[in-house]
């Protein structure tokens, strides 16, 4: 079984607005407001593939009971951890004007450290079979250490570990060898005290480089450029396609979600990130994820090239 933990789920309030003008009232052409939460996204792109997967994660208030609504209605098994306090609402305005996209994102409620402990009882179930992808920011109240716990339980369990959230803790987790980390270029950069543009060989040297750290797989996302799969047996990079981006936020999720769907279906390294890139870019093109109804158009324009590291 796939668990994924949301840590941090949210609201997405997506708006889509002619102008945006300070201080005026600005009135908006549409919304839609989407249970969310990186962890939440991957369990639903794993639901439109057919994966059976699980959803865990903390939270409170009349905004979490919509979330588990949501995946109730549709059918996702979930187990949430209620705390004091009300789960954000984040907004995503895209302004038709200047076609740019303006992001708030709000922190999440205060998680007492019972539900933390709570949590990681729970984890302890988890057998070598099932796969946990820990997905996104975390809550206040949520231990800096929580990715070298969870990773020393992986150990102990033998249960396979997905990371993908910001910040130094990942590259601590590495010793733990996850089956894999989805970092982006930023992300990578930042770990490796790098604040200059790299070329694409450079980043999949930087990717190379967090294997050798310990973690089993990095998928390793360029944004506009694609991205890299770098594991034992070599480094895969794949363009994207040319799409009209409406709003990034869920892309990365998509192509993680799509990228596990395709493990689980046994699929070929490069087909499957092929999947992966088709899939987060066709999310990029709307306001929710993909359906998957225009993949195959975006899945010919991808092209694979193996890249070759330097000795």
């Amino acid at each position: 079984m796939i668990y994924t933990l949301t840590l941090n789920p949210a609201i997405d309030l997506f708006i889509d607005t002619p102008t945006l003008e300070a201080g005026a009232v600005n009135r908006t052409n549409r919304f839609d407001a989407q249970a969310n939460g990186k962890g939440v996204n991957v369990s639903f792109i794993l639901q439109k593939q057919n994966v059976p997967n699980t959803a865990l994660g903390v939270g409170g208030g009349f905004t979490l009971d919509y979330i588990v609504s949501v995946l109730d209605e549709i059918g996702i098994p979930n187990h949430f951890y209620h705390v004091p306090g009300v789960t954000r609402i984040n907004t995503f305005t895209h302004v038709q004007a200047t076609n740019e996209e303006f992001k708030l994102v709000n922190p999440g409620p205060i998680v007492p450290q019972s539900t933390v402990d709570a949590l990681m009882q729970h984890l302890s179930s988890l057998k070598p079979a099932d796969t946990l992808c820990i997905s996104g920011s975390f809550s206040p109240g949520i231990p800096d250490d929580f990715l070298n716990q969870v990773g020393q339980l992986s150990q102990t369990k033998g249960f396979k570990l997905v990371i993908d959230t910001a910040g130094s803790r990942v590259k601590d987790a590495l010793a733990f060898h996850p089956l894999l980390i989805k970092p982006n270029d930023e992300e990578v950069k930042a770990w490796f005290g790098i604040d200059t543009d790299l070329s694409v060989s450079e980043l999949g040297e930087l990717a190379q480089r967090l294997v050798k750290l310990g973690a089993q797989n990095v998928l390793l996302s360029l944004g506009g450029q694609g991205a890299i799969l770098a594991n034992a047996d070599g480094t895969l990079y794949g363009t994207a396609p040319k799409i009209a981006v409406l709003n990034t936020a869920g892309a990365g999720d998509t192509m993680l979600g799509t990228f596990l769907a395709g493990w689980a279906q046994h699929l070929s390294e490069s087909d499957n990130l092929r999947r992966a890139i088709a899939a987060g870019s066709d999310t990029a093109t709307r306001a929710g994820l993909t359906d998957f109804e225009a993949f195959d158009s975006l899945l010919k324009q991808i092209k694979l090239t193996t890249l070759e590291e330097k000795v």
